[in-house]
């Protein structure tokens, strides 16, 4: 099976640390953050990688090479402008023949990616979405009421479970059909497979995952590496 992994963005956000290094290259402890990604992938029994590439993508293309170092194949795509996270895997559609993982490059994660895979053939849908279980406190104690005006309970304090969709992606070749440039997945291609009648699997995990989206999480996110080494798993010799 292949994997994509999505390399091509400014991480704008991440600035001034960005300006001399896309985001999936940014460091944790000794190793870009895309390692981790890569690694992640790499235990499910994914070797075969295609990444997109943009903004600094030297920096990526002299790091990682052919991949043949790390015990991968890494061929790449390289966008002459932005493409968002669907239109970046519009001109692969050749390259691809069956099931494939789409990943973004700057999300650090312990997903089991096999069992996901295995959720998705087992699926038989289009596609499946790694949703991932986030509980949001609110600052407030809240009160539910009836339908005729009456309270019913408090709650204090209550955390509000979600359902957030982490980025990881199982696909068949067919979602190709519903994807321009330029589209994103959760804004544009997701709510055509909807309205087309698709039917889109839900993989919920509660494993670690993190978008490091911001110039704090990710200076908080490097002052612990050596708990995130841990979490991750990877207890590996310096290359």
């Amino acid at each position: 099976m292949k994997a994509i992994v999505l390399c091509g963005g400014k991480g704008t956000r991440l600035r001034p640390y960005t300006y001399s290094l896309p985001k999936p290259m940014l460091p944790l402890g000794e190793k870009p953050m895309l390692e981790f990604v890569l690694n992640n992938l790499k235990k499910a029994g994914v070797r075969d990688f295609i990444m997109t590439v943009g903004y600094l993508k030297e920096t990526i293309m002299e790091h990682f090479g052919d991949g043949g170092r790390f015990g991968l194949n890494i061929e790449y795509s390289i966008e002459e402008k932005e493409m968002n996270t669907a239109g970046s895997i519009v001109p692969l559609r050749n390259k691809i023949d069956g099931s494939f993982v789409v990943a973004m490059g700057d999300h650090l994660s312990m997903l089991n990616m096999k069992a996901m895979i295995a959720a998705h053939r087992k699926s038989g849908d289009i596609a499946t979405i790694a949703l991932k279980k986030q509980g949001v406190p609110l600052d407030y104690g809240i009160a539910e009421v009836d339908g005729a005006g009456h309270i019913t309970r408090f709650l204090e304090k209550p955390i509000l479970q979600n359902l957030i969709n982490s980025g990881m992606y199982v696909f068949e070749p067919e979602i190709f059909d519903y994807i321009k440039p330029g589209e994103d997945f959760a804004q544009n291609v997701f709510p055509k497979l909807l309205k087309d009648g698709k039917k889109i699997n839900a993989y919920v995990f509660n494993q670690y995952w993190i978008d490091i989206g911001r110039v704090k999480d990710y200076e908080q996110l490097n002052e612990t590496i050596s708990l995130v080494d841990l979490v991750l798993g990877h207890h590996e010799s310096k290359q």
